[in-house]
């Protein structure tokens, strides 16, 4: 529990994809507003070559989905743990530290 509560306290470290997949859904206005105040509050990183580099060999080595690449190389390019319910599409990436909130 308290890996969750440092991950609660600190500033949010997410990927533009995550943004995009996430506000991308049609959430109700109150959870819209909260899901916006989330992103606001985060640092958000952006697409730099580094990234995109990193999404294409990955891509290339393990046939992952686009945003899921990107989303995997910007925690590897940043060395950053990725903070995901959804491990199965990135347990494959040996040197991707996981981590499932749900699991804690």
């Amino acid at each position: 529990m308290s890996l969750l509560n440092d991950v609660v306290d600190d500033i949010p470290n997410v990927s533009i994809i995550s943004k995009i997949e996430v506000l991308g859904f049609n959430a109700p206005p109150q959870d819209y507003q909260l899901l916006q105040s989330f992103f606001q509050d985060a640092i958000i990183f952006e697409l730099l070559s580094e990234v995109v580099d990193g999404a294409i060999e990955l891509r290339k080595a393990y046939k992952i989905k686009l945003g899921d690449s990107i989303i995997a190389a910007t925690a590897l390019t940043y060395d950053l743990s990725l903070l995901t319910r959804n491990t199965n599409d990135f347990k494959q990436l040996a040197n991707l530290r996981l981590i499932n909130p749900h699991e804690l």
